[in-house]
């Protein structure tokens, strides 16, 4: 497998026409699935990171308000702690030689009745995943952050629960015949701070082995 410094490895421009497309994607507000009441609600903002380099995928929900204003995937407390898992700071995090960032709803979706954010849009994982995901054939690990990611990298592997998911990380730790092996991952979010204490074996088991692998992909 071609390492990101390899002087044969493609030109990572070669991904700017798609880059483009999808900046310029506007499906939720003008075709919404679900009809006109389902029209995203403010102006779309597309936010993801793509790579012809990057060996690490991460694959996450939806993008919080945050990061709709500024741009920048997990450019928020979320972030603050995915980094901590991954034992890399921001720099490492942001080269797109090392990680790329496509969440399964490029936009954020904004919020429920209840001040929580909505799941990500469903116009947006049929129209832009697959194709995504052929254009970015060298990444290695896929590391499937909360449910609706885990659904469409794990598919019908994926058990009951997002707990018993990563509860059984280890049925899909190894590499995949058809493409690259997944890391189920919990949201990193403040909220799911109950969730990590209450399952104390995610940090004592799951957060040494990311953090190796993620060491020996990004070298």
């Amino acid at each position: 497998m071609p390492r990101a410094n390899d002087t044969d490895e493609r030109p990572d421009d070669e991904l700017d026409d798609l880059r483009r497309a999808i900046g310029a994607c506007r499906i939720c507000r003008d075709c919404p699935a679900g009809g006109e009441e389902r029209r995203l609600p403010h102006e779309p903002r597309p936010v993801a990171i793509i790579s012809t380099r990057a060996r690490i995928l991460i694959a996450g929900q939806a993008p919080g308000l945050k990061v709709h204003q500024t741009g920048l995937p997990f450019n928020d407390a979320s972030g603050d702690r995915l980094r901590q898992w991954l034992g890399v700071d921001r720099e490492t995090f942001y080269d797109r030689n090392r990680f790329a960032i496509v969440p399964m709803g490029f936009c954020f979706p904004g919020y429920d009745a209840n001040g929580h954010d909505l799941p990500p849009r469903r116009e947006c994982a049929p129209e832009w995943r697959t194709t995504v995901m052929a254009a970015m054939p060298q990444v290695e690990l896929v590391l499937a952050i909360g449910q609706y990611a885990q659904a469409w990298h794990l598919g019908s592997r994926r058990r009951r629960t997002m707990t018993e998911t990563v509860e059984h990380w280890r049925d899909y730790w190894q590499a995949n015949v058809e493409g690259p092996k997944v890391l189920p991952l919990p949201h990193p979010s403040w909220r799911n701070t109950g969730w990590l204490k209450r399952n104390p074996w995610f940090e004592a088991e799951v957060l040494p082995i990311l953090k190796k692998e993620v060491k020996t992909l990004c070298a």
